[in-house]
């Protein structure tokens, strides 16, 4: 094999981890993205219970304003009773006065029963809170995680690329811009190995020139197919 080419290797094995790097650096958003998902039904059901909450509060308020109404007006109606001198007049605002009783004995338990289901929606918003908090606490160790991971990919693009420039800078400027242009529409394979008289990056056969030029190694060999680099395993 050409010391060249061999350098070559080398170089591409660093290209590629690079390549992997930058690659695992480009999920790192959708995987915060997906670890914050994992809120997102705690953060509904909380949601949801809080509304619940609060619309059987303001039933209640409604509920407590009408029966102050309402003990307004019966008092307001005996006043006119005990005033009337009119037995017909006495017995109408008497009958008034009874209708607004039951109304406020019925609101009266109604207002029992929204308590009831206060204290029972109360609970639920706890809990819904409660299991939100211990998701919270899941997603902010993998959110920790990623980022440790993000920091570790700086720290290894940063070694990585500095052992790269000087590999590069070692291969001849006759073979890097090929081999530069080859890692960018090879897909990362610019030096493939030849396998069965094959190019081992398109897979196509070698002629058979091509293929005594890859064992003997003396020169640099190329697929007639892909352009890629060739060497023997």
């Amino acid at each position: 094999m050409l010391e060249d080419v061999r350098a070559l290797l080398v170089l591409q094995d660093r290209d590629r981890r690079l390549l992997s790097l930058a690659k695992d650096q480009e999920k790192l958003p959708q995987d915060e993205a997906r670890a914050q998902g994992k809120l997102a039904a705690d953060n509904k059901a909380v949601q949801a219970a809080h509304d619940a909450l609060v619309e059987c509060e303001l039933q209640l308020k409604r509920i407590e304003l009408d029966v102050g109404a309402r003990k307004t007006t019966i008092q307001r109606l005996k006043v006119q009773q005990f005033e009337t001198r009119k037995n017909d007049e006495y017995q109408a605002l008497g009958n008034e006065v009874i209708r607004y009783e039951k109304e406020v004995d019925a609101l009266e338990t109604k207002e029992l029963e929204l308590m009831e289901q206060i204290d029972q929606l109360r609970a639920a918003h706890k809990e819904a809170e409660a299991k939100r908090a211990k998701t919270q606490v899941l997603v902010d160790e993998d959110i920790a995680s990623i980022r440790q991971r993000a920091e570790r990919i700086k720290q290894d693009q940063a070694e990585l690329s500095a052992e790269r420039d000087q590999l590069a800078a070692a291969i001849p400027e006759s073979i890097l811009p090929l081999y530069q242009r080859l890692m960018k529409t090879k897909a990362g394979l610019a030096v493939a190995p030849m396998q069965d008289g094959k190019c081992g990056g398109c897979h196509m056969k070698l002629i058979a020139s091509t293929v005594v030029a890859v064992q003997t190694g003396k020169e640099l060999a190329r697929c007639e197919d892909c352009g890629r680099i060739l060497y023997a395993e």
